[in-house]
């Protein structure tokens, strides 16, 4: 029978993790299914392992030269999908048994455009929730100023008391870790919108899907972790400190709040204080401790965040100035070609 579903597996923040997640689904995925591997310019090891990977498993590996942006890499994916469903999962996503049939499933059974599973994070993995559904809407308040209403539901609960308690449920809010998309709504809103660089491209995504009149369904009975985590060798660096850049953060706050006509307010203003905290958090701050014997050492601390900045800023800069010149031209969204017996939703 041929795959009524592609996996589209593409960069985060980190390449480390490459194996832990392509093994896990090739592990624990039943349902048939095609896989489409963007590769944003991996180092040579992961790049060895993902072509012998592709040559024995028989899946697409669409590599580019330079390191791309989530929603960029998506749709370069999206771009090759001729499936009735997709599932865009993230390089450090680790899945558990039955997690596509329980997306599939729900599908089906109520027609949603998007179904995002019960989402935990970090390690030991399926144990700490990250996302059980949530809201992102827009509210209008009595001066008819436009704000950015998002919530996440159960953020930080253990997931194995909770699960029983869940049940599948109508959402607003699905995350791009690991979500699954009915094809045909990207014939009618388009690719994924790429100016949203490296935040908040799933709230802009599940408002954009919401507002054309699609669904958006939680699935507790597909569960999935996602393993965040600092740049673990000196081969993620790069990669990761443009990631998090402050230019790509700035950038995708702005487009959103432009493309959603919403107020700068408090919700904005705690976005740009919290600039760069990822790179201080998994890089500078341990960078610290290890060279001052475990110290906390704060005169080096902002030292060191002086110079992150600066160079942060060459780092975009730099990437920002040799994008156009290699960046992928997208053809048109492939129509999605659905054998009539499998078409039921």
């Amino acid at each position: 029978m041929k795959p009524i579903v592609t996996i589209v597996v593409v960069p985060r923040e980190r390449f480390s993790c490459t194996q832990a997640s392509l093994e896990s689904i090739y592990a624990h995925t039943d349902f048939p299914f095609k896989l489409i591997y963007v590769d944003g310019n991996s180092p040579a090891k992961v790049r060895r392992y993902l072509e012998t990977q592709a040559q024995e498993k028989q899946f697409e590996i669409i590599r580019t030269n330079y390191y791309l942006s989530p929603n960029h890499a998506r749709n370069i994916g999206l771009s090759r999908v001729d499936t009735k469903y997709l599932v865009f999962v993230d390089n450090d996503v680790i899945v558990s048994p039955g997690w596509l049939t329980a997306l599939v499933n729900c599908a089906e059974e109520t027609g949603a455009t998007v179904v995002g599973p019960l989402m935990c994070e970090k390690q030991p993995i399926h144990q700490r929730v990250h996302f059980a559904g949530g809201e992102s809407r827009v509210v209008t308040d009595v001066k008819g100023r436009r704000h950015l209403r998002e919530k996440m539901y159960k953020q930080g609960h253990n997931a194995v008391e909770l699960r029983p308690q869940l049940k599948r449920t109508q959402t607003e809010l699905a995350e791009f870790h690991c979500t699954l998309v009915r094809r045909e709504i990207f014939d009618r809103i388009g690719y994924l919108d790429e100016a949203m660089l490296n935040t908040k491209e799933h709230l802009d995504f599940c408002m954009t899907v919401a507002q054309v009149g699609g669904t958006v369904y939680f699935e507790p009975e597909s569960l999935v972790t996602y393993v965040p985590g600092p740049p673990l060798e000196w081969t993620d660096l790069h990669f990761y400190m443009l990631r998090w850049s402050d230019a790509w953060t700035l950038g995708s706050l702005q487009r959103l709040r432009e493309k959603w006509n919403l107020s700068e307010d408090g919700y904005f203003q705690t976005k740009y204080k919290k600039l760069g905290v990822r790179r201080i958090a998994t890089i500078i701050k341990p960078f610290v401790r290890q060279v001052s014997f475990g110290f906390e050492n704060k005169p080096l601390k902002r030292t060191m965040k002086k110079l992150d900045r600066k160079f942060n800023r060459y780092l975009s800069d730099r990437y920002a100035k040799m994008l156009p010149q290699r960046k992928l031209e997208l053809p048109p969204i492939q129509k999605a070609t659905v054998p009539p017996e499998l078409a039921k939703a």
